[in-house]
C-alpha cells in the first residue's frame, strides 16, 4: 500500500512546487479561480489523499507540516491559497537539504513576503545557507521559532547585499556546542543591514557592535544573559530607535546609561526584569537626549533612581521596584507625561512639582495610607490616576482624595471597587465612596475659629458677670477671711471657743456716726448693762488688721446691726462688714442680721456689687427709723426685743 501511495505523494509535492512557481506568473485577477480549479482537480483525481485542511478561502497562507517529523515530500500536508506567507514546521536535521532545495526555488520576484520555520534542527553551516538563500529572495519577514544547532559553530562568510528582508525574529535557540568563538556566532547578526532584529529566549551572553553604520531601527534581545558590557562605546547604532533588553543580567544603571549615550536616535529602551540598581556615589548617568520611553520595571531600584533619569523622558515605568518616596531635590522632568510606580513601597502620593506636565500616574499596590494634599495642588494636568489597592486609612486627611474623584469626572481608574478602607478596623472593607465625615470634624481651621469664638464669648460673658457682680471683690474678701481665720487659729487657740462676748456688732458709715453715738448707743447700752455693743472705735484690738478686727467682732457678737443709708452703700468698709456678717449667717445657719433703715435708699444708688444687700432688703424684715419722735419708743422696744431673741442662757460679757 505504501508503495502505491509514493507516486501519489511525489505528484503532490511536485504539484505544490509547481503551484508556487506558477503563481508568480498568474495575474492577480485570476488568483482565486486558479486556486479553486487546481485544488478541485487534486481532490477529484486522488480521492484517497487525506487532507482535511485544504480550504478554498482567501487567506494568503501556504503551510507545509510533516506528520512524522521528517521533512520529505512524500509525507507533506499541503494547505495553501496564495504565496504571500509560508509556514514550515517540525523540520529535522535530515530534512534540511530538502528545505534548502525548496527555498532555492524562490527569488526576488516570487512574491513570498513572510516565512516562518517552527521547530527546526540544523547545523550552523546549513543555518547560514538557509539564511543566505532567504536573504536574496522577496521575503521581508523571516521568523524562526525553536531552533536547535547541533554542530560546531565556525566562521561563515555571508553576503549582505541586495536583500528585501526587513525583520528577522529568532526565538528559543539551543546550541549543543560548548566551545566556539563568540564572534563567529554574533557577527552574522550584528552586521545585518535590516531594520529589525529579535533574538530572544536563547541565552546569548553578548552581542557585537556593528563594524559599520547599522541600519537597525529595532533590536530585541529579551530573556538572554547579556551583561552591562553589551554595546559599550558602540557608535554605529546611531539609527537605532527601539532597544529591548528585558530579562537579562544587567546590573549597573549608570553603565546602561553610558551604553545609550552614542545611540543618537534611541527613543524607546526596555530594560525591565533585570538586576539593576543605582548607587548615587558611583558614576553619574549619561543618557542620550532622545530617550522618550523608558521601562525600568521589576528591578532593584530605590529612591536614588530619580537622580539617574533622562531629562526628556515622556513615559517612565518604575513599577515593581523598591522605591519608598520620590525625593524633593530631583531634576525637573518637564516632558514626563506618564509615570508608573505601582508595586513599590510608597507611603504617600508624589507631587508634580518636578514634572508638571504629568498626565497619567499609576501608584497602585503601594503602602499609601493618606494621600498628601500637595499632590492635588501640584498635579493640575492629571487625566488619569490609578491609585487603587492601597491600604487607605479612612480619616480626615482622605477627604481631599475623595473630593478629587468627585470633581475629576472619572480620572480615578478602578473607582470605586479598587479604593477600600484598610484602617481603622471599624471601617475595614468600606469603599471610599461610602466614607463620610462632617466638614466641622475635619476642617481644623474652622474648628479652631469656632473654639476661639466660643472661648471669647465665654470669657466676655464671664468677665461681664464678674464685673457686674464684683466677683473679684468677693474673691478678695474670701481670701482675706480665710487667711484671717487661719492666723487666728494658729496664734490664739483660746479664741476658738464659741463664747459670745457681745450682744451686737454695729456697722455704720462714719457720716452716720452722730446718730449712732447720740441715739443708738445710749438707748441700747443703758445703766443696767442689759445690752453689750461692739464698736470698732472702742473694741478693735490695736496691732491687728482692720479685716481681722471686723471678723473678730462679728464672730464674738450674737447679732450684727447694719445702719443702712445712702452713706452706708458708699462705704467700702461697710461692704466688708456686711459680706462677713452674711457669710456667718450662711455658715452658722443663724438669724443674726438686723437691718436698720436710717434713710431711704433708692435702688439706683445701690452699686452692683451690693446685690447681697438688695437681696437682704427684698427678703428680710428691717426696722425703719421713724421721723416722728412719738414713735421712737416703739422703735427702741422692737430693736431690743430683736437683739435679745435667741440669746444664749448665760452670755459672757466682756
Amino acid at each position: 500500500m505504501a508503495e502505491n501511495r509514493r507516486p501519489l505523494t511525489n505528484f503532490l509535492f511536485c504539484s505544490c512546487v509547481f503551484t508556487i512557481t506558477l503563481w508568480n506568473n498568474i495575474k492577480p485577477s485570476d488568483e482565486n479561480e486558479f486556486i479553486a480549479n487546481y485544488s478541485s482537480s487534486l481532490l477529484e483525481d486522488h480521492s484517497d489523499y487525506e487532507t482535511k485542511s485544504l480550504p478554498l478561502s482567501h487567506t494568503k497562507r501556504l503551510q507545509f507540516a510533516s506528520a512524522d517529523n521528517r521533512i520529505n515530500h512524500s509525507s507533506w500536508d499541503v494547505v495553501h491559497n496564495t504565496s504571500d506567507s509560508l509556514v514550515l514546521s517540525n523540520i529535522p536535521v535530515n530534512g534540511i537539504s530538502d528545505l534548502i532545495q525548496l527555498l532555492s526555488t524562490f527569488n526576488k520576484t516570487s512574491g513570498l513576503q513572510n516565512l516562518t520555520l517552527n521547530n527546526i534542527t540544523t547545523s550552523w553551516k546549513d543555518f547560514t545557507i538557509i539564511l543566505q538563500i532567504v536573504w536574496h529572495t522577496s521575503i521581508e519577514y523571516f521568523n524562526i521559532f525553536e531552533m536547535k544547532l547541533v554542530s560546531d559553530i565556525t566562521k561563515q562568510s555571508f553576503n549582505y547585499n541586495g536583500t528585501s528582508m526587513k525583520a528577522l525574529i529568532i526565538t528559543n535557540v539551543s546550541i549543543e556546542a560548548f566551545y566556539f568563538s563568540q564572534d563567529d556566532l554574533y557577527r552574522i547578526f550584528s552586521e545585518m543591514n535590516i531594520t529589525a532584529l529579535t533574538i530572544s529566549d536563547s541565552k546569548i551572553i553578548h552581542m557585537l557592535c556593528p563594524s559599520e553604520r547599522s541600519q537597525f531601527r529595532f533590536l530585541s534581545f529579551s530573556n538572554n544573559d547579556l551583561t552591562d558590557v553589551v554595546f559599550q562605546g558602540c557608535k554605529n547604532l546611531d539609527l537605532l530607535e527601539t532597544l529591548i533588553l528585558q530579562r537579562n543580567q544587567l546590573k549597573k544603571l549608570s553603565k546602561v546609561s553610558s551604553m545609550t549615550s552614542k545611540m543618537k536616535s534611541l527613543k524607546h529602551l526596555d530594560i525591565s526584569r533585570n538586576l539593576l540598581y543605582y548607587d548615587e556615589n558611583e558614576n553619574h548617568c549619561h543618557w542620550v537626549g532622545t530617550l522618550a520611553k523608558l521601562n525600568f520595571s521589576s528591578n532593584k531600584l530605590t529612591d536614588s533612581v530619580f537622580g539617574c533619569l533622562p531629562i526628556n523622558v515622556q513615559i517612565l515605568d518604575l513599577q515593581n521596584n523598591q522605591i519608598r518616596t520620590v525625593p524633593k531635590d530631583i531634576t525637573e522632568l518637564k516632558a514626563l507625561k506618564e509615570l508608573n510606580i505601582a508595586f513599590n513601597r510608597l507611603t504617600e502620593l508624589p507631587g508634580c512639582s518636578h514634572y508638571r506636565g504629568l498626565e497619567l500616574l499609576n501608584i497602585e499596590e503601594n503602602s499609601i495610607l493618606t494621600p498628601s494634599s500637595d499632590f492635588f495642588h501640584s498635579c493640575q494636568n492629571i487625566r488619569e490616576l490609578r491609585g487603587g489597592h492601597n491600604p487607605f486609612q479612612c480619616s480626615c486627611e482622605l477627604r481631599d482624595f475623595v473630593n478629587f474623584e468627585k470633581k475629576s469626572g472619572g480620572k480615578l481608574v478602578g473607582w470605586p471597587e479598587s479604593y477600600v478602607c484598610e484602617y481603622p478596623d471599624s471601617l475595614k472593607g468600606t469603599q471610599l465612596k461610602d466614607f463620610q465625615l462632617s466638614e466641622l470634624s475635619c476642617n481644623t481651621t474652622l474648628l479652631l475659629v469656632i473654639a476661639l469664638v466660643v472661648t471669647v464669648v465665654v470669657v466676655a460673658v464671664t468677665s461681664f458677670l464678674c464685673i457686674y457682680f464684683d466677683v473679684m471683690w468677693y474673691l478678695k474678701m474670701m481670701w482675706q477671711w480665710t487667711q484671717t481665720k487661719r492666723r487666728v487659729r494658729k496664734s490664739h487657740p483660746e479664741d476658738l471657743q464659741s463664747i459670745l462676748q457681745f450682744h451686737a456688732f454695729i456697722s455704720y458709715s462714719e457720716r452716720d456716726s452722730l446718730w449712732v453715738k447720740n441715739h443708738l448707743i445710749p438707748n441700747l447700752e443703758k445703766e443696767d448693762g442689759s445690752v453689750q455693743i461692739c464698736l470698732h472705735e472702742r473694741n478693735f484690738i490695736p496691732g491687728k488688721s482692720i479685716v481681722e478686727n471686723i471678723i473678730n467682732c462679728i464672730e464674738k457678737s450674737h447679732k450684727s446691726i447694719f445702719v443702712l443709708s445712702p452713706n452706708f452703700v458708699q462705704s467700702e468698709w461697710c461692704h466688708y462688714e456686711l459680706y462677713f456678717a452674711h457669710h456667718k449667717l450662711f455658715s452658722e445657719s443663724s438669724n443674726s442680721l438686723i437691718l436698720i433703715l436710717l434713710e431711704p435708699i433708692p435702688q439706683y444708688l445701690i452699686p452692683a456689687r451690693y446685690h447681697k444687700l438688695k437681696a437682704l432688703m427684698a427678703k428680710r424684715t428691717y426696722l425703719e427709723w421713724p421721723k416722728e419722735k412719738s414713735k421712737h419708743g416703739l422703735f427702741w422696744a422692737n430693736l431690743k426685743a430683736t437683739i435679745n431673741s435667741n440669746l444664749p442662757i448665760s452670755p459672757k460679757v466682756v
